[in-house]
């Protein structure tokens, strides 16, 4: 079923193809350096590919728009991570991936959405997912923007630690790209 799922996400948007699956790879790296047990982790393969869930109910037009988004518009990807919530709400085997989907868009300063959770308030598991899915939109190529380098994108996370980032989240990220093994096997 969450092969079915991702699958269907990806299929919406070709810009995000294997999105998933990198933001969950790059989200588990971070979680066993936090000493996550390997029931978290199992959460996590779940929660991760599906944090995006809710874009199925985002219309085409904007999901592949070329250009800026007018409020109309963001008001609408705004909103998908509470309707991921709400799928996986009607599917009990699913619900764990709930904090994942719901809260990966909240902001440690309290300006992220769906409800301007700031700091502790917002759920570990979103905490570590935001800064991968971040790291990974920022590094892939979308229908308004041209990727970064991954030095760009390392810097701009750099920066928002403590702003957009859970700062000691965010040094376990960036310590990942200090060791060239883990860095090439995760970018490749």
């Amino acid at each position: 079923m969450l092969t079915v799922l991702t699958g269907a996400i990806e299929a919406r948007d070709p810009y995000t193809r294997g999105h998933s699956a990198r933001v969950t790879a790059l989200a588990e790296e971070v979680a066993r350096r936090r000493g996550w047990s390997e029931a978290r982790l199992a959460s996590l393969r779940i929660g991760g590919p599906l944090h995006d869930i809710g874009k199925l109910a985002v219309s085409d037009d904007v999901l592949r728009k070329e250009g800026r988004l007018d409020e109309s518009e963001l008001a609408q990807i705004r909103e998908h991570p509470k309707i991921g919530a709400r799928i996986l709400l009607r599917m009990a085997s699913l619900r764990e991936a709930i904090p994942y989907v719901l809260y990966h868009h909240e902001r440690w300063d309290g300006h992220g959405y769906p409800s301007g959770k700031a700091g502790e308030e917002i759920p570990l598991e979103a905490r570590v997912l935001a800064v991968a899915d971040a790291f990974d939109a920022m590094t892939s190529d979308r229908p308004y923007r041209r990727a970064l380098t991954r030095e760009q994108a390392l810097a701009e996370i750099e920066r928002c630690a403590g702003t957009q980032f859970d700062p000691r989240i965010a040094q376990v990220f960036l310590e990942l790209f200090t060791e060239t093994e883990v860095a090439t096997a995760v970018s490749a």
